[in-house]
């Protein structure tokens, strides 16, 4: 069995499913989700015709087209039954508001009485390969090469069909002739047409594929002309991105090329590949088999991919993977067996790319399965993936550019913390693309000046908000949505109308004429400006585009709205500080002046065109815009233009065409306007624009910012952009040191390109951070079993969640920088980044990345960049902890090329023994371990040991202990060649010893056990109450550390620090009370009694006895009494006062 899906371009989701053994049409509505009529073909004329192959609608939902196997056409016609009768028809209570008869109720609530009747047949006597709607026309391939364009009333207007044979082909279409097909059984078996590109791409029988275009207004075969690129011979079907003016052609070997057409030639470019790698897949990525189905979103944000052997693939437009079922829980059980991927023989995206539509094929063939049961396995099955995106895949407006915000068809997913902690933000803004739902997860709030990291990167979960069940009742789906800055409201607009919510109150606010909201349909998204909603829409009563602005705390009324008439159709609207742009359908950019005003106990807004801008002469259709903004970024870094500590002015224009970033800044070249000039008309005078300038291609999303910061002028200044697989690219501003005049030869930006690991949804600028959002899975197989077999599809697939993440960046650009001899730019930058919490591993990992690919690197490297990497990282105090930490997560191998561009680890080890980092000096220990003889090793450990008694560091004095006993005297004198692989250690460095045996010279079969065990014969107590080491390790390692231990026992008790010295000995498990037995005629001499009570009362944080009042004249005064070898008169003159009771507990 087999199924195709359709959907229409209405508001109503329709779909269409065949069976070829019975031939059958099913007309669908999705809202509601219920079946509305079936027509099941005559038996008779069954046979005639053959099973149902595809199926086309026409474009204003009057008529579906349906090709069958015998080279048949059958077009039907879609009519009303019951007038105005449904078939389903909500029943509400009376007294509801629901009952009040709203506008477009019906339509939007009712399932509509429909009938299909077939009206006309043609026969094209040939197999129908391909049908493609083309306006008024219907375009169809058949098997004998022919190309016929047939109008929708079932007739061919007297036009001829087209032979493949007679289209000139070539590389491009400057050449003056081209080939013609080769071969003679030529025909089209898969095409789909470009508007934006007026033509077809189309793939061959033999796998070549092409573009065929008309070189004129009219469609025949002296007119059209093909261009083809030259490597490709293995195509299987072609889907077209209207929007990016791309062709994504599916392979033979499972990857996708994308392919678009140059303006100035005509020839197809590659501009991209969609391919599973050997990295990610390493067991099914070049076993997929040929790619089946290819679908681009309705929104041309995303593109699905699936292939002959099953699994589903979901693509950004220029080729980042979002989402693949060939790998993880998707493809293995909770046991470990791998399952069959799902097969799918077609599908289709509902409304808005919320959802896609599925007809499987055959099911598992489990062999564990009964007979009786696997005919129930096989049947199709129709499968519902849900969806959600952000909010810039559709409105793209700039208001908010550092919280992520992902909505869904009737609920929205973000960030933000608790509304009330959004007190000081900063502006922020969402982006991404298609994320599978089904997900729970809250975030944290956007950024704070104060508490930035902690409240954007403090929550796991998404903060969820369902969308008012009234405002859906009527409008579904959610067109767009939109976050003001502080986080706290939130925007959305579905078919007709908008609604908004309150974070802080939890509560919607809706319009209460209901004839309001119905009567205007919001077309070129929303945005915010402080507490005001800034929307393009159509006035339907008026037929009048307009702008309008409501004003959030008053009733959502027009009577309580500014409204300004628009020329022509808005199609994307953003803004900026005080100002909004609007980018219209007749291609022209328009700015305002947007300003507060109080009108009497009214607050309004009010809007003042400012400028206009024709962009007719670059823009080849308003369709193809994707965003379009104003920013602060200009060439001039800040340097000419004056930089004070506040927001920065409106320099550019930010237009992304097709995924072609064009920027046109202000043309200073001529007058300026002065700044402190009063006149009012002078200070609506904006410059006009320069000539638009390309700066990059391949860009889906584009973040930047207005703030201004003094200390991080690199990130605040400079343009992020988002280029799909190519990963991030930012163009940097560059600044001299010192406010230096820049030298004129030297650019003062660069467009840096780098790699990220997740797909970027927002950009943290002071934070050096990229927040986006990945998909998680969770298994329930225990859903299937053996008697249920119908379940198996959805055990196939796991529960999908998605997950907040997040990335540092900053060590990418610090690369670039060092790559490009910009080492003063990046040194700038790391210092104004030094703060960061996680800096010391931004430089960790920028250190790591270099050596593993340089020391691993199979060609000699000319300009290694290590060496340049490592002194920039000795600019910074933490460079001791860098290369260590970067070492001992490293392999062993790597080492030697570490350390002769970082420098010797012993001159290391004892800078940090001069800087008095133990702990640092400690993970240095284990790098001399294994790069030196153990008489090194043993030098020293021996100095840290000392150095950590000294202080007092006894976690690390029990490690020292530990390790000294370790590399125990009868090691041979040479370094390991293959030393143990080690876990990294944040603290003292020698944790992995407790978990492990280990042998430090030469392998575990050739060493003895009871010689390294430390678990055993050499592990020391962890607590005071330990006991001391076996009584068996009397050999002359422990010689050598019983030596250490007295020595600096008897150093404490000379000194009277007889609070070290219990601790000491609690901590060491040293047998105190024996020793100092042994000691009590040497180190435990008492010599001084003045100095020694001093001491231990200061030591104890004792106070020091008086002599009391009653005993002043004591016959003590007189200073005839003495005691031992003691003076007493010494005391008195050392102001020791003491009554002879007080130190009686000493006896």
């Amino acid at each position: 069995m087999a199924g195709k899906a359709e959907t229409n371009g209405n508001g109503f989701q329709r779909h269409r499913f065949r069976t070829p053994e019975r031939q059958e049409t099913e007309l669908n509505t999705f809202m509601p989700s219920v079946l509305i009529v079936t027509y099941k073909e005559p038996a008779k004329s069954s046979t005639q015709f053959g099973s149902y192959k595809q199926a086309e609608w026409r474009p204003d939902s009057t008529m579906i087209a349906v090709s069958t196997a015998n080279g048949y056409i059958l077009f039907f016609h879609i009519t009303s039954t019951r007038g105005d009768k449904y078939l389903y028809e909500p029943v509400y209570p009376k007294g509801s508001p629901q009952m009040k008869g709203t506008p477009h109720f019906k339509e939007e609530q009712c399932a509509p009485a429909l009938n299909l009747e077939m009206r006309k047949i043609l026969d094209l006597q040939a197999p129908i390969m391909s049908l493609q709607s083309v306006l008024e026309d219907l375009l169809v391939a058949t098997s004998d090469g022919l190309l016929h364009l047939i109008h929708w009333e079932g007739m061919t207007n007297g036009r001829k069909a087209i032979n493949l044979c007679t289209v000139p082909f070539s590389v491009d279409l400057q050449s003056s002739r081209g080939s013609f097909l080769g071969f003679t059984d030529v025909h089209i078996r898969d095409m789909e047409y470009c508007a934006t590109l007026d033509g077809f791409a189309v793939v061959f029988n033999d796998g070549k594929v092409g573009f065929i275009t008309p070189v004129s207004s009219r469609f025949t075969a002296e007119q059209l002309h093909g261009v083809w690129p030259q490597d490709v011979v293995d195509g299987t079907c072609v889907a077209v991105n209207n929007k990016y003016r791309l062709m994504a052609f599916g392979c033979v070997s499972g990857s996708v090329q994308v392919y678009t057409i140059d303006n100035s030639t005509g020839a197809m470019l590659l501009s991209h590949k969609l391919e599973l790698t050997a990295k990610q897949y390493p067991d099914i990525w070049n076993k997929t088999g040929a790619v089946k189905l290819m679908r681009w979103s309705p929104d041309n944000s995303v593109v699905i991919v699936t292939w002959e052997y099953g699994g589903l693939s979901l693509w950004s437009v220029f080729g980042a993977q979002l989402i693949c079922t060939l790998g993880g829980d998707f493809a293995y059980r909770s046991d470990g067996t791998k399952k069959d991927p799902l097969k799918i023989n077609s599908m289709s995206w509902g409304a808005e790319g919320y959802h896609l539509w599925v007809i499987s094929g055959f099911g598992s063939q489990n062999t564990e399965i009964e007979s009786d049961l696997r005919s129930v396995v096989k049947q199709p099955s129709i499968l519902l993936f849900q969806f959600i995106k952000s909010v810039l895949t559709v409105n793209p407006c700039m208001s908010n550019q550092e919280q992520v915000l992902l909505q869904g068809e009737d609920r929205l997913y973000l960030n933000c913390g608790e509304a009330s902690q959004t007190q000081n933000p900063r502006s922020s803004s969402t982006h991404s693309e298609h994320k599978p739902s089904r997900e729970k997860s809250p975030f944290a709030d956007g950024g704070l000046e104060s508490q930035g990291l902690s409240t954007l990167l403090g929550h796991r979960h998404w903060h969820v908000v369902q969308i008012s069940s009234t405002y859906l009742e009527s409008n579904w789906p959610i067109r767009f949505s939109a976050i003001d800055k502080l986080g706290q409201n939130i925007a959305v607009v579905g078919k007709f109308g908008f609604a908004h919510y309150s974070l802080l109150t939890k509560k919607w606010k809706l319009f209460g004429n209901i004839t309001q909201e119905q009567n205007m349909i919001v077309t070129g998204g929303l945005a915010w400006w402080n507490d005001f909603m800034v929307l393009a829409c159509y006035n339907i009563n008026d037929r009048q585009e307009e702008l309008r602005v409501y004003l959030r705390t008053s009733n959502l009324d027009n009577a309580f709205a500014h409204v300004t008439k628009a020329q022509a159709e808005t199609l994307l609207l953003s803004v900026f500080q005080d100002m909004v742009i609007v980018f219209r359908a007749d291609c022209s950019i328009c700015l305002y002046s947007i300003e507060r005003k109080s009108d009497g106990p009214n607050t309004t807004a009010g809007i003042q065109v400012l400028q206009e801008v024709s962009m007719s002469r670059y823009i080849p259709h308003p369709f193809l815009v994707v965003s379009v903004t104003l920013t602060s970024v200009s060439t001039e870094n800040g340097i000419t233009l004056k930089m004070p500590q506040q927001a920065r002015g409106a320099e550019s224009i930010m237009l992304n065409l097709a995924g072609q970033l064009i920027m046109m800044q202000r043309d200073r070249s001529g007058p300026q306007i002065r700044e402190k000039d009063s006149n009012p008309n002078n200070q609506r005078k904006l410059l006009p624009f320069c000539p638009p300038v390309v700066l990059a291609q391949s860009v889906e999303n584009v973040w930047t910012t207005c703030r201004a910061n003094k200390q991080k002028r690199h990130l605040l200044e400079a343009l992020w952009l988002s280029c799909g697989g190519a990963g991030m690219k930012v163009w940097l501003p560059l600044f001299p040191r010192d406010h230096r005049k820049p030298h004129s030869f030297l650019s003062q930006r660069i467009m840096l390109p780098f790699h990220i690991n997740i797909y970027p949804l927002a950009v943290l600028f002071e934070d050096a951070l990229v927040l986006g959002a990945v998909n998680d899975t969770l298994l329930y197989d225990s859903l299937y079993t053996r008697n249920n077999a119908r379940e198996q599809l959805e055990v196939l697939f796991p529960f999908c969640v998605v997950e907040r993440t997040s990335q540092i960046y900053l060590h990418h650009i610090l690369r670039q920088l060092l790559v490009r001899n910009l080492g003063e730019q990046a040194l700038l930058l790391a210092q104004s980044c030094a703060t960061l919490p996680y800096f010391p591993h931004v430089l960790e990992l920028m250190l790591h990345e270099v050596l593993e690919e340089e020391a691993t690197s199979r060609e000699p490297i000319p300009d290694p960049l290590l060496p340049t990497v490592a002194k920039f990282i000795t600019e910074f105090p933490l460079f001791l902890q860098t290369v260590v930490h970067c070492a001992r997560k490293t392999e062993y191998a790597l080492w030697n090329y570490l350390f002769a561009a970082v420098g010797n680890p012993k001159d290391l080890f004892e800078e940090c023994l001069m800087a008095q980092d133990l702990d640092t000096a400690a993970s240095y220990l284990i790098i001399l371990q294994n790069m030196e003889v153990p008489a090194v090793s043993r030098q020293h450990a021996t100095l840290l040991f000392n150095t950590a008694l000294e202080q007092g560091k006894w976690d690390l004095c029990r490690h020292m202990i530990r390790f000294l006993k370790a590399i125990g005297s009868g090691e041979s004198e040479t370094p390991p060649s293959t030393p143990t692989a080690q876990e990294p250690s944040s603290s003292g460095g020698f944790e992995f010893f407790r978990n492990r045996s280990i042998s430090l010279s030469q392998s575990a079969e050739n060493v003895p056990a009871s010689k390294f065990s430390l678990q055993k014969t050499l592990s020391m107590p962890s607590g005071p109450s330990g006991k001391r080491w076996s009584k068996d390790s009397d050999c002359a390692e422990n010689m050598y550390i019983d030596m250490m231990l007295w020595r600096h026992a008897r150093r404490l008790l000379e000194d009277v620090r007889l609070k070290d010295l219990g601790c000491f000995a609690a901590q060491l498990g040293f047998e105190l009370i024996s020793w100092l037995c042994k000691e009590r005629t040497r180190a435990a001499r008492v010599d001084n009694f003045v100095i020694a009570l001093k001491r231990l009362h200061k030591d104890f944080l004792w106070p020091l006895p008086i002599i009391p009042a009653s005993s002043i004249s004591s016959p003590f005064k007189n200073g005839k009494y003495r005691t031992g070898n003691v003076d007493f008169m010494s005391l008195v003159q050392g102001e020791l006062y003491f009554t002879p009771c007080i130190y009686t507990f000493c006896y």
